[in-house]
């Protein structure tokens, strides 16, 4: 095999392998003398297929298939011999057919040299915190509000209260909604709706009306309203008070724990806020961690090749979520790109660190991680067998497990500044 590298820019190489024809054509042989004795086909026995109608049925796949192996594998080949790390798979430029030889050209980029990454001198601020009793008591009392049963009153509304009614708006050239009404609800005092609105609705009772001049936000969820002033008109059709379930064995036994009581349950919903702040944590931490990182060593040209195929991703998943909320997909792509760029840059400070110090994802941790995730799912055996089938399922959960003890690592060899928080300020950062 004769192999010609260039540098066509600082990450891009482009590579000329040539290599004798007949790789392939053994590939060929081997491949129809398989098939002549496997293949079924109708009007000849089993082993009994000419050689001229296998190559007539077959010929074509197999060469194409033939070719991509022995390219693929002395790809491979070629750059373990230059010590090449490439980025992305390449970009073929396929020979032609026929002669001794067989030439193509790859063009690839390779990984950056980020040199050593040595964390002695970083000062990492880590996050601790631990779930109090009194973060149980706060969400067992949100597991209650979650649950409450809105009775209809006739007294006039108070804050707390839902309402339910009936509007309209017209204004200066327009009317919304064009004819009729439209039905809408908010609970008073939630900030649902802008002050002056949830205003009208204070002290009404089923069938009151009132009317009012206002003047609706630019951030107003509907947009022919927002931003515009208008007469409004309110019908109320009903006023209803909650009522927060007893916390009794009922209300356990709706979480699915029948046995054990109150003790019980606490136990339970302690168990999930120590997963959610341990998960929190564990994200807090490594956005410090990466942050410090490419603070430190994120000065390294970045494969484009990389960039490219991270934006289409971030693209894709901003695209399933609109879609899943019903919302129109508005991107910046200035902002895309900068994002996929610095996603890119710590994946490779994440790799390079994995690789200088020969970390490995601990199977020990990948399994613990896979049962934690299936724990959450009513049926986790069922999770367990998912992954197990799904094989990039299970290479982006060790990915994500050696992304974490990258994370470890550097927090064993910075310096560590502890920084106490409560379970809230771990959970809503800036509430």
């Amino acid at each position: 095999m004769q192999i010609q590298l260039e540098n066509t820019g600082a990450l891009e190489r482009r590579m000329t392998v040539r290599l004798p024809s007949d790789q392939v054509e053994t590939r060929v042989r081997a491949r129809m003398q398989e098939l002549s004795r496997t293949v079924r086909l109708k009007g000849f026995r089993p082993g009994k297929v000419p050689a001229k109608v296998l190559e007539q049925r077959f010929g074509g796949e197999v060469r194409r298939e033939a070719l991509t192996d022995v390219i693929g594998a002395s790809f491979r080949e070629a750059v373990r011999q230059q010590n090449l790390r490439p980025a992305m798979p390449p970009s073929i430029a396929l020979p032609a057919e026929g002669g001794a030889e067989l030439e193509y050209t790859a063009t690839f980029e390779v990984m950056p040299e980020i040199g050593a990454v040595d964390v002695s001198n970083l000062e990492v601020v880590r996050i601790e915190a631990e779930v109090a009793e009194s973060d149980v008591d706060r969400m067992i009392e949100t597991l209650r509000e979650q649950r409450r049963q809105w009775n209809r009153v006739d007294r006039p509304a108070e804050p707390g209260d839902m309402v339910l009614f009936e509007f309209a708006a017209q204004g200066d050239g327009f009317r919304w909604p064009e004819s009729g009404t439209e039905r809408a609800g908010t609970i008073l005092g939630s900030g649902a709706l802008f002050p002056e609105f949830e205003a009208m609705l204070v002290g009404t009772k089923a069938d009151d009306e009132r009317a009012a001049e206002l003047a609706f936000p630019a951030g107003f969820r509907e947009a022919a309203l927002a931003g515009r002033t208008a007469q409004v008109s309110v019908r109320i059709m009903r006023v209803q008070t909650s009522a927060l379930p007893a916390i009794d064995e009922a209300f356990f036994a709706s979480f699915g724990i029948r046995e054990g009581g109150l003790e019980r349950f606490r136990a339970d919903v302690r168990a999930n806020l120590d997963r959610e702040l341990g998960n929190a944590l564990r994200a807090r931490r490594k956005a410090s961690v990466i942050e410090k990182l490419l603070s430190a060593f994120g000065t390294f040209e970045v494969p484009q090749s990389m960039v490219a195929a991270e934006r289409e991703a971030l693209e894709a998943n901003a695209r399933q979520r609109a879609e899943q909320a019903g919302q129109v997909l508005q991107l910046d792509p200035a902002q895309l790109a900068r994002e996929a760029e610095t996603r890119v840059r710590a994946f490779l400070l994440i790799d390079e660190i994995a690789r200088q110090q020969s970390i490995n994802p601990d199977p020990a941790r990948v399994r613990a991680e896979l049962m934690s995730i299936a724990s959450t799912y009513e049926e986790p055996e069922k999770v367990v067998e998912l992954y197990a089938r799904d094989q990039q399922l299970m290479a982006n959960l060790r990915n994500r497990v050696l992304e974490d003890q990258i994370v470890d690592w550097v927090l064993d060899h910075a310096r560590v500044v502890p920084q106490g928080a409560s379970f809230a300020e771990v959970m809503q950062p800036g509430a």
